[in-house]
C-alpha cells in the first residue's frame, strides 16, 4: 500500500481514474456523496458495469449532496439541479444501494476488472466529495492509502464483499437517496431565495431581541402601571427603543400619529429611571403640559404610582442661560447630567441652521447636554422625521452620533452623510420621471439598501395597517375608518350676490398684513442689530438669509391663504378675518400702552424667552423692542388694514368692512346671510373662477 498525499498529481480522483474502464465494477463506501464529486467521473460513471453503495442512513445524516462551504465555486455556476438528475439517473438504473445504521469512519473506493489489472483500492479519509478526491483542497492530516499490487486490491474487494452481505438488502435505501436528490431537482418558488436570505442573515442573532434579554426584569419594569397599560405592539416598540438606546446610543420612534408614542416613550423613561439614570424631556412649549401631568400629584394622573421624576424643559428653553422653566430655574441646570433626552417632536431639530456670532438651540443641544458630561442616549418621538428633504432625518441622527459621520461603521455604513445624500438624490431623480412612471414601488428601489438599512438600525416606525397585519385587532380594537370625502360644488351664496374672485384677490393684495411683519418697520440705525440676530448663514457662512425677506414671502403666503379660505367655504374665510383682527387689535393695544423709557435696551442684550422683557417686546417668533420701530407708521398701516374693505359689494351699495362683527359672529356660528349686499350685474361661483389670482 502506498500513501497518497491529495494534493498536486498524487489525487485520490487520479488514482481511480487511471483504474476505471468501461468493464468495471465500482465498490464505493462513504459517509458522504456529493454530485460535484460524480460530476468529476461522469462519463466513466455512466459507462460502469455495476456499482455497489453504502452510505449512512440519509435520514439521520447530512450527506452533503450539495457540497460544503469549498464548493461555493462550484454551487454559483448554478447547476446543481442538472447534476442532480444526472446523478438520479445514474443512481436509477446502475448503482445498487444499501445503508448502515452507524456514521462511516473511513471511506473505501474499490475499482475492479476482471479483464485488466489495472483495479484500484483506495481507503482513508477519503469520501465521495470534491476534497475527498482531491479536486479541491483538504484536511492534510488526512492519511489515505492506494494498493499497489492485485492481491491488496482483491483483500480490499473481500472486506468490502462481506460488509455488503452484513448489510440489509432493502430498497428503502436507494428510494432515500433518489427522494433526496428530488428535492434539490424539484421546481423552488422564487420566495425561497429571499427566506434564505433572510434566514443567513438572522441565524446567529439567537435570542438577542428577546424581550428578557434587552428588558431586564430586575428593574421591575413590568410591575409598573405604564407598561401594564401598553398592547403588545407598544411594548415591542419599547423594547426595539430600548435595545437600539444600549447598543447605538439612539432611536427614533415614527409610529403614525394615535399610536402612542407618548406612552411607549413614558415606558422608555421609567425603565431607566428604575436604572437611576437622570432623564430630561424636550417638548414644545404647548405640548409641555401633555408631559408634566404625568408626573404630577394630580387626579388626572393616571400614571402616579409609578412616580416619575424626569425634567421637562420647553425646545426653546435650550437657547436661554437663565430664567425659569416652570419649576425649574434655567440658570443652575447641569446640562451635561443627563443620561437619557427624549425629545417629543423632534422634526422640530431638522434643521441645523447657523447663526454667525452666536449658537442655535440644535448648538446649545449638541454643545451642553450631548457632548458634555455623562454619556447621553437620545430617545426622539415624531410621526414625520422626515419632512421636505431626507438629510431631516441626519441632522436628527447626529445627535446620536454626536455628529460623527463614521459612527455607524461597525454597522457597515461608513458615511452617514453619503448614505443620505445618495438617497436624496435618486429621490430627486425620482421626482423627475414622467407621472406613469413615478411608482413607490420605483423609488425603494431607486434609494437603494443603505438609506434603509440606516432606517432599521435607529428608527421604528409602525403605521395602523402594520399593527392590523402583524399584530391584529383582537387586543386594540378596530380602529376607526375614514370616509372618503363627499365633494359638493355649489355657488358661493344663494343671493347671487357674489363678486368675481379676480376682484377680490386685487382687495386683498392692497392688504399690509402689518401685524405679521415687524421687522419691516424697524429704524433704520436698529436694522443691523436684528439682521444679527435673526439672520440665517447659508452656504457655509458665504451669505445670509435675512428674516426682513422671510416675513416679506410671509405674508405672501397669509394673502394667499386669506383668498384659499374664501374658496373652502364662506365660515372659515370669516373666521380667518376674525383671528388676524384679534391679532391687529392685540397689536394695536400694545402700541398705545407702550411708554417710552429712558433707559435704552439693546436687542442683541435681550432674551427673546425670558418673561421679564414680555412687556418691551411685540411679535411672535420673531420679538422686536417697541423702542426700535416706527410705531407711527406702523400704527397707521394697521389702522388702515382695520379700514379696509375686503369687496366693495357694488359701486352704491354697502360695503363690507372687516370689522363688520355680525357678520362675522353669523358666520362663526354657521349661519350666512347675503341680504346686505347688492346683487352684481353677473352672477360668478367658485365652479367657474379665474384661474388668475
Amino acid at each position: 500500500m502506498k500513501l497518497i498525499k491529495n494534493t498536486g498529481t498524487d489525487r485520490v480522483m487520479d488514482a481511480l481514474r487511471s483504474g476505471l474502464s468501461a468493464s468495471s465494477k465500482l465498490d464505493i463506501a462513504t459517509p458522504a456523496f456529493s454530485v460535484f464529486a460524480f460530476a468529476e467521473f461522469a462519463t466513466q460513471l455512466q459507462n460502469l458495469s455495476a456499482c455497489r453503495l453504502v452510505l449512512p442512513d440519509g435520514s439521520q445524516t447530512d450527506l452533503q449532496l450539495v457540497g460544503s462551504e469549498s464548493d461555493r465555486a462550484f454551487r454559483n455556476q448554478l447547476t446543481v439541479p442538472w447534476l442532480a438528475r444526472r446523478c438520479t439517473d445514474w443512481i436509477t438504473n446502475r448503482v445498487e444501494v444499501r445503508n448502515t445504521k452507524t456514521p462511516l469512519p473511513q471511506s473505501s473506493l474499490i475499482a475492479t476488472d476482471s479483464t485488466t489489472t489495472s483495479s484500484r483500492a483506495i481507503t482513508g479519509h477519503c469520501p465521495f466529495t470534491t476534497d475527498g478526491l482531491g479536486l479541491t483542497p483538504g484536511n492534510p492530516f488526512s492519511l489515505i492509502q492506494c494498493s499497489e499490487t492485485p492481491d491488496e486490491c482483491a483483500t480490499l474487494q473481500t472486506w468490502f464483499t462481506k460488509l455488503w452481505e452484513n448489510l440489509p438488502a432493502s430498497p428503502a435505501a436507494k428510494q432515500s437517496l433518489l427522494a433526496q436528490l428530488s428535492t434539490i431537482t424539484a421546481h423552488k418558488a422564487p420566495s425561497l431565495a429571499y427566506y434564505l436570505i433572510l434566514y443567513h442573515l438572522f441565524k446567529d442573532l439567537g435570542d438577542t431581541l428577546d424581550e428578557e434579554q434587552i428588558v431586564k426584569s430586575a428593574t421591575g419594569i413590568r410591575n409598573t402601571v405604564v407598561w401594564k397599560k401598553l398592547f403588545k405592539f407598544q411594548r415591542d416598540g419599547v423594547v426595539g427603543a430600548i435595545d437600539k438606546l444600549a447598543r447605538l446610543g439612539g432611536c427614533i420612534i415614527a409610529d403614525s400619529v394615535g399610536l402612542g408614542k407618548t406612552f411607549e416613550a413614558l415606558a422608555v423613561i421609567k425603565y431607566h429611571e428604575l436604572r437611576n439614570d437622570r432623564v430630561l424631556v424636550l417638548v414644545p412649549k404647548r405640548l409641555r403640559d401633555n408631559w408634566t401631568l404625568y408626573k404630577a400629584n394630580d387626579k388626572r394622573n393616571i400614571l402616579a404610582s409609578d412616580r416619575f421624576h424626569y425634567d421637562v424643559l420647553n425646545h426653546t428653553d435650550l437657547s436661554r442661560d437663565g430664567g425659569m422653566s416652570g419649576d425649574i430655574d434655567l440658570s443652575y441646570v447641569n446640562w451635561g447630567n443627563y443620561d437619557l433626552v427624549v425629545i417629543d417632536e423632534s422634526h422640530n431639530f431638522r434643521n441645523k441652521a447657523t447663526h454667525k456670532d452666536r449658537d442655535t438651540r440644535y448648538d446649545h443641544l449638541m454643545k451642553r447636554i450631548i457632548k458634555s458630561g455623562v454619556k447621553t442616549k437620545m430617545l426622539m418621538l415624531s410621526a414625520t422625521p422626515v419632512n421636505n428633504r431626507l438629510a431631516d432625518l441626519k441632522n436628527q441622527i447626529a445627535f446620536v452620533t454626536e455628529g460623527d459621520d463614521a459612527a455607524l461603521t461597525g454597522q457597515n455604513i461608513p458615511s452617514i452623510e453619503a448614505t443620505v445624500r445618495q438617497a436624496q438624490l435618486q429621490f430627486n431623480r425620482w421626482l423627475a420621471l414622467e407621472e406613469a412612471d413615478r411608482k413607490p414601488a420605483k423609488l425603494m428601489d431607486m434609494l437603494g439598501f443603505d438609506y434603509f438599512k440606516l432606517l432599521d438600525l435607529l428608527t421604528i416606525a409602525r403605521s395602523r395597517k402594520h399593527i392590523q397585519k402583524y399584530y391584529g385587532t383582537e387586543e386594540t380594537g378596530e380602529f376607526p375608518e375614514r370616509l372618503k370625502p363627499i365633494n359638493i360644488k355649489s355657488d358661493v351664496d344663494v343671493a347671487g350676490a357674489f363678486r368675481a374672485i379676480r376682484e377680490i384677490n386685487n382687495e386683498i393684495r392692497r392688504l399690509n398684513l402689518s401685524a405679521y411683519a415687524p421687522l419691516r418697520y424697524v429704524l433704520p440705525p436698529k436694522q443691523a442689530a436684528y439682521d444679527e440676530k435673526y439672520s440665517t448663514k447659508i452656504r457655509g457662512g458665504e451669505s445670509f438669509f435675512r428674516q426682513v425677506d422671510r416675513e416679506e414671502s410671509l405674508v405672501q403666503l397669509l394673502r394667499v391663504n386669506i383668498l384659499k379660505r374664501m374658496e373652502s367655504s364662506v365660515v372659515s374665510f370669516a373666521l380667518t378675518l376674525k383671528r388676524q383682527l384679534a391679532d391687529v387689535d392685540s397689536l394695536l393695544a400694545q402700541i398705545d400702552a407702550h411708554q417710552p423709557s429712558v433707559e435704552e435696551v439693546s436687542i442683541e442684550d435681550v432674551d427673546v424667552d425670558d418673561p421679564a422683557f414680555e412687556s418691551l417686546l411685540v411679535g411672535r417668533k420673531v420679538k422686536v423692542l417697541l423702542q426700535d420701530v416706527d410705531l407711527v407708521r406702523w400704527r397707521q398701516d394697521l389702522i388702515e388694514d382695520l379700514r379696509m374693505p375686503v369687496s366693495s359689494w357694488s359701486t352704491s351699495g354697502p360695503t363690507w368692512n372687516w370689522r363688520n362683527t355680525s357678520i362675522l359672529n353669523s358666520a362663526s356660528a354657521g349661519e350666512w346671510s347675503c341680504s346686505i349686499f347688492q346683487p352684481p350685474a353677473k352672477k360668478t361661483s367658485l365652479s367657474n373662477k379665474p384661474t388668475t389670482r
